[in-house]
């Protein structure tokens, strides 16, 4: 016996999977599989255990196709192999099913335009970091040892004070120190 199966997938913890659960629920899947984690992993435990209960004959569902992944070479690597498998692939909104020649097809175009998508995101967020750069502004956390804290553990390494206590007195990793010392 055949089943459907299906996996969702949000990127962050902050996001609900329900509209993607309530989707394959009406498609007719078995069980849903849901990761919370970035398109870009390849390392997700809900996808392996979904792909691990997949038996020949099933037929994997998800809502969309970037809900699999956003790599092209993923999502090929990983049709290919349920199709080695004997297992189909549907997405609900995408005109995918690998069980069909133009399906395939549209697979492919689809694979590659989440790829492509995803790497304009990529270039637009390194535009911006270098735009804000340019203007002199600098990314990341500010470090927790200011430049009043720096003297002040310039003294005290010269005093002879070990970086334990110098750390703990300012309030700040031994890294920190180390890194900026």
């Amino acid at each position: 016996m055949s089943d459907f199966l299906g996996y969702a997938r949000v990127s962050t913890t902050d996001q609900n999977p329900e509209l993607q659960l309530d989707a394959l629920n009406a498609a007719g899947c078995f069980r849903v599989w849901t990761d919370k984690a970035s398109g870009a992993k390849t390392d997700r435990p809900q996808l392996a255990a979904v792909m691990d209960a997949l038996r020949p004959g099933d037929t994997l569902i998800v809502w969309r196709i970037d809900r699999l992944g956003r790599s092209l070479s993923h999502l090929i690597d990983t049709v290919e192999s349920l199709e080695k498998r004997g297992v189909a692939f549907r997405s609900l909104n995408d005109p995918i099913d690998t069980t069909t020649s133009s399906g395939k097809l549209i697979f492919q175009i689809f694979g590659a335009l989440s790829e492509f998508e995803r790497n304009l995101v990529r270039e637009r967020t390194m535009a911006g970091l270098t735009a804000a750069r340019d203007r002199g502004r600098i990314g990341g956390r500010p470090s927790s040892l200011t430049a009043a804290k720096k003297r002040q553990a310039n003294k005290m390494r010269g005093d002879g004070v070990s970086m334990r206590e110098i750390a703990e007195v300012l309030g700040v990793a031994r890294s920190t120190l180390y890194r900026n010392l």
